[in-house]
């Protein structure tokens, strides 16, 4: 089975974005390890997890909540980044800043795609009606 989340732009670029919060964060303060370290991580895995979960459901309008949820958490770890950099623990121009506005405008897009319920699924998906949209 195609993993058609695997081939998404923004699926790609979510999995560089975990890759620099872990970066990033394993040099904040050993105190932080359990705190807004770990917050962060869950916020930033969470945003390719809930785009590949979307592509495997077989709804439209499944895809776009997952991939509302994704932003969802891309926001969380926004403001989790916003106050890293007050308390230091970043600068203000990091790696994760600009991959966080790319993985935006990607999710973005998106969901726009996915909450107009005439596109057309992935053909990859199985179910024999994959290719027809579904609205509920």
């Amino acid at each position: 089975m195609e993993k058609s989340h695997e081939n998404l732009e923004a699926w790609k670029s979510s999995m560089s974005l975990v890759k620099s919060v872990y970066e990033v964060t394993a040099r904040f303060p050993v105190e932080e390890r359990f705190g807004l370290s770990q917050q962060m991580r869950r916020a930033a895995v969470s945003i390719p997890s809930n785009i590949a979960e979307g592509a495997a459901r077989y709804g439209s309008k499944e895809y776009a909540h997952f991939i509302s949820i994704a932003r969802g958490s891309l926001a969380e770890l926004d403001t989790q980044v916003k106050i890293a950099v007050m308390l230091g623990f970043l600068p203000s121009e990091n790696s994760v800043g600009e991959l966080r506005d790319r993985v935006g405008r990607l999710l973005t897009g998106l969901h726009r795609k996915w909450k107009n319920p005439h596109y057309p699924l992935p053909t990859t998906q199985a179910s024999p009606s994959a290719a027809v949209p579904q609205t509920e």
